[in-house]
């Protein structure tokens, strides 16, 4: 299996996070990561910026999803009118 490495750019992210920030971003981490900080494999600041980096990739997908629903809609309504 590989693991996967979070790159510089969201080390420096991660090592900035508040407690409550961490903890949030924990309440959202996969299994995995979980797994992997806790058999010593990761350390915290590495899971933690790989889960920020797998955030930012969800949210730029959804963000382009729903641009396209926006066209569709847009497409839609147009036609109704």
């Amino acid at each position: 299996m590989k693991i996967k490495y979070a790159s510089e750019e969201y080390m420096e992210k991660a090592k900035n996070l508040s407690q409550e920030e961490v903890e949030r971003l924990q309440s959202r981490m996969r299994t995995k990561l979980t797994r992997r900080e806790e058999e010593k494999k990761l350390s915290l600041i590495e899971v933690l910026a790989i889960q920020l980096e797998l955030d930012d990739e969800q949210l730029s997908e959804w963000r382009e999803k729903r641009i396209e629903m926006n066209k569709k809609l847009k497409k839609i309504s147009g036609k109704e009118s």
